[in-house]
């Protein structure tokens, strides 16, 4: 293996900035993007990764372009299970038996194909109004908080108040070309809450508010939402958010047992209003996240492909009473002659998983339920990793940096919003619109030195094991995540070199 760099002094700073204003870095950054990605191409041979990873390991597999590799239990079970007939009804059964064994009887589940398919029917289910009777339909409202990720669990209603209309533009949430719906569902509206303490300061190439919530302020945000709550509650239908842990997207506030306050403090409000609470939990792993019912919330919705590493599909877990009408619309509540259990055709049929996903999303359930710990033991490596290597970062550029160990989602975070302080320009911070557009320099440089890149954007970056660093059996290969990250991070410190940063 390479010999590790050791770390650096911090360098002589000037005083005076290169820019005077942030968007004149970005808007150089655009202009020297081929130049950028030439320096980087060159860093896997400097540091010693070896030809053989390249193109073949990344930083994590919980982006759709590249998903987590299946272990051999995962492989096993669905081959066998290929070649068998199976009524599909037998393994809903299984998948709400799991579930209940490990949450109690008054909680239920269902499958489909995709996370994303399931925050459509679900809302489309128990947030959208009635179409039956005569007469117009009426609107309905539900509250999203103004954070990461917004264009799905804020991404099926029309956004209000009207200032935010243009939030999700570029993400295939509003009406394109061609007659494209967008996911948008009929008479529903989005009303989006900004967070306490959050900042939504515009960043990146394609110049973007970002939703930097290192700063959030868990019982005052909560004050803020009931308020509108009750300013909507003639229209109001529901309540949503992220499930995620990490101090970076706004859970940072926890109770002794690490459950966000800001998640249990909304259940406690949509509990006032007898409307149910999603939680988009689409990279959380089952059984091991934050417990539903210490949160308090009515369903949470899984993407059993990304850090479970299961094969594609989705799991929604909740209460019975909201259950039963996403069961319903999928097909899988029963037939109306009274069987309880069916596994048919309905209004939502086209996220019907499959009977191979259905066969691979019980085998990863299983393997959550009885080897929780080990998975929690492979963040622990990854984490120790991520830390170590990130000693090599410029000392001036480490300052602000926060690390967080999260098992909830099976990831290491590492938050950098904090080095933009003091009047001083940190490290570049590219927007979710960069992320769509494809100028997101940090994740376009990874690709380019052949590594699959993680999710980074918003001045957070979620790196997490499972694109060719593990083996088999779920166990962490220490060599390729190293180089890897070692490459990562003297990435970072190039881009900042490029940025023209380093001289402050």
């Amino acid at each position: 293996m390479a010999k590790k760099p050791t770390a650096k002094k911090k360098v002589a700073r000037k005083k005076k900035q290169r820019w005077t204003f942030k968007y004149e870095m970005y808007q150089h950054l655009a202009a020297t993007q081929a130049e950028f990605y030439e320096k980087v191409r060159k860093i896997p041979k400097e540091v010693g990764l070896p030809d053989k990873y390249l193109g073949k390991i990344g930083l994590t597999g919980t982006i759709s372009e590249n998903h987590g590799l299946l272990r051999k239990e995962i492989i096993k079970t669905m081959s066998e299970g290929a070649r068998k007939v199976t009524n599909n009804s037998v393994l809903d059964k299984e998948v709400r038996h799991l579930v209940k064994l490990h949450y109690g009887d008054e909680y239920d589940a269902v499958a489909a194909n995709t996370c994303e398919a399931l925050l459509n029917v679900s809302f489309d289910a128990l947030f959208s109004p009635p179409w039956a009777g005569r007469g117009d339909c009426y609107r309905a409202r539900y509250i999203a908080p103004y954070e990461k990720h917004g264009h799905h669990q804020a991404g099926y209603g029309r956004p209000f108040p009207p200032r935010f209309k243009d939030l999700f533009g570029d993400r295939g949430v509003s009406a394109g070309e061609f007659g494209q719906l967008g996911k948008r569902l009929a008479n529903l509206d989005t009303v989006i809450v900004p967070l306490v303490g959050a900042k939504y300061d515009c960043h990146g190439i394609k110049y973007h508010p970002c939703t930097l919530l290192g700063g959030v302020k868990a019982k005052e945000s909560a004050k803020v939402i009931a308020q509108v709550a009750a300013d909507h509650v003639a229209s109001l239908s529901g309540f949503t958010s992220l499930g995620y842990t990490h101090p970076g997207y706004g859970y940072g506030e926890q109770d002794k047992e690490g459950t966000p306050i800001l998640q249990k403090e909304i259940a406690k409000i949509a509990k006032r209003h007898h409307v149910p609470y999603i939680l988009d939990n689409a990279v959380g792993l089952p059984f091991v996240c934050t417990d539903i019912r210490k949160v308090g919330a009515d369903v949470s919705l899984f993407s059993m492909d990304k850090a479970s590493g299961g094969p594609t599909s989705g799991l929604a877990i909740g209460k019975e009473e909201y259950m039963v009408p996403i069961a319903r619309a999928l097909g899988v509540h029963g037939h109306r002659n009274g069987n309880p259990m069916a596994h048919g055709k309905s209004s939502h049929v086209a996220m019907d998983p499959g009977k191979e996903a259905l066969l691979g999303m019980i085998a990863t359930m299983r393997l959550l339920m009885e080897q929780g710990e080990d998975y929690k033991k492979q963040i622990d490596l990854w984490y120790d990793i991520v830390v170590d290597e990130f000693k090599s970062l410029d000392s001036g550029l480490r300052k602000g940096l926060e690390f967080d160990k999260d098992y909830s989602a099976n990831c290491v975070a590492v938050d950098y919003e904090k080095t933009w302080s003091d009047g001083k320009m940190g490290i570049p911070i590219f927007s979710v619109e960069d992320l769509y557009a494809g100028t997101g320099l940090t994740m376009n440089a990874t690709k380019a030195m052949g590594i699959a890149p993680c999710v980074a954007y918003d001045g957070n970056i979620k790196m997490s094991p499972g694109l060719g660093t593990t083996d088999e059996n779920g166990q962490l290969k220490e060599e390729p995540v190293r180089l890897m990250i070692r490459c990562f991070v003297r990435m970072m410190e190039l881009m900042c070199e490029h940025a023209g940063i380093m001289d402050q």
